[in-house]
């Protein structure tokens, strides 16, 4: 065990027994860890590793109670770090997808700013049929594009309520649209 990881290790282990000092101390030292792991592995994407740093402090704030003190304290915070490098590619992969632009020449693609804010409609009218716990998972996630964790978060809801509540909700509006092409 290197001594970075033995003083980040004791730092935590003594914040987690009540001592405050150490515990600001541990997260400085984490900070300034956390800043180089994920400037490696986000070089095109350097404007967003302070906010991956935050996310992945809040993250270790929030799960400290979960650390083995007998394993490895860097691999369970490059874990944490990992799950939130990944929740930003999908949003960012998400929002890029949303906005390729498109090949205007093809007819094909020539859609009125009618239709677009007509689909907008009528998605609106049919999320609204759908109940808070299976409408807000979709709106949060699948339309504004947030992780599993930033919906819960925003909803008050557990991570698998909202999973739970997207599968249940896209199956109740896929019933819903084949309700209105058979009328």
């Amino acid at each position: 065990m290197s001594a970075n990881e033995e003083r980040l290790r004791e730092l935590l282990v003594r914040g987690l027994a009540g001592d405050e000092a150490a515990y600001h101390e541990c997260l400085k030292l984490l900070s300034a860890h956390l800043r180089g792991f994920l400037r490696v592995r986000l070089a095109r994407l350097p404007d967003d590793v302070e906010d991956l740093v935050q996310e992945t402090l809040l993250a270790v704030h929030n799960q400290r109670h979960t650390y083995d003190p007998g394993q490895p304290l860097t691999a369970w915070i490059h874990a944490i770090a990992r799950y939130k490098l990944v929740d930003l590619l999908r949003r960012r992969a998400g929002r890029e997808v949303l906005n390729d632009p498109l090949d205007e020449e093809l007819e094909v693609f020539a859609v009125s700013d009618n239709d677009a804010a007509d689909a907008r409609r009528d998605l609106g009218k049919l999320l609204e049929q759908l109940p808070d716990r299976q409408r807000l998972p979709i709106v949060h996630m699948k339309l504004e594009g947030l992780s599993v964790t930033e919906a819960a978060r925003a909803t008050g809801m557990s991570e698998a309520a909202v999973k739970v509540g997207v599968h249940r909700g896209l199956k109740a509006l896929a019933a819903l649209i084949r309700n209105k092409c058979e009328e």
